[in-house]
Parts: C-alpha cells; structure tokens; sequence
C-alpha cells in the first residue's frame, strides 16, 4: 500500500493503548487499516509469547511508515503500446511497551 494512505492510520493510534487502538482499526473505513490491524494483533501476541507481557497493559510507544520499493510492471494497450503500472510499498514499524513497567528495556516487537 502506499506510504500516505498507512500514515494516515498509524496517526490516528500512535500512543493509544493496545485495546483502543483495536476499537478505532477495527470502526476506520479506510481499507489500509486491516493490514495494520493485524500487525498490531502480531505485534501483541508476540510481545504475550517471548517476553510475557499481559495485552490489557499495552500501549502503541512508537509507529512508524517508511517507504519501501515500487514495483513496476508493463501493462499491455492498444495498438502494440505499453502503460507503466507504479505500485508503492512500505515498511510500517510499530513498537509496543507495557504501562505498569515504564523502564522496561524498550523491544522493537
């Protein structure tokens, strides 16, 4: 997906608890929001398996969408012709870390 249509999300839930952030992801119209949507559900059960954090204590630290590659193909048209087709990537970051343990070494999950 393009980087301005993830920015867009990941601006609405930066420092937001885990369940909130579910509440809005879940309720935006935008169509980007289900591939963030089930980072963040990555993100937490990660974060709940290798480190044992509970997921009720969980905030949005850090979110981040950087720009990835452009795929190009060639589009076939008419008369022998051809069309370019751009598709952009990105590489979204989020970071999770636990309210009750506020020096918790910070794990890029």
């Amino acid at each position: 997906m393009s980087v301005f249509k993830a920015r867009r999300i990941i601006n609405q839930i930066r420092g937001r608890s885990y369940e909130e952030t579910l509440m809005i992801l879940e309720l935006m119209p935008y169509r980007a929001s289900y591939p963030i949507l089930k980072l963040v559900y990555s993100a937490a059960a990660n974060a709940n398996h290798n480190m044992g954090l509970n997921k009720a204590d969980l905030f949005i630290s850090k979110a981040e969408v950087n720009g990835g590659t452009i795929v190009k193909k060639l589009r076939p048209r008419a008369q022998g012709r051809s069309y370019p087709v751009k598709k952009p990537t990105c590489h979204i970051t989020i970071v999770l870390k636990d309210k009750s343990k506020p020096f918790l070494n910070e794990s890029k999950i």
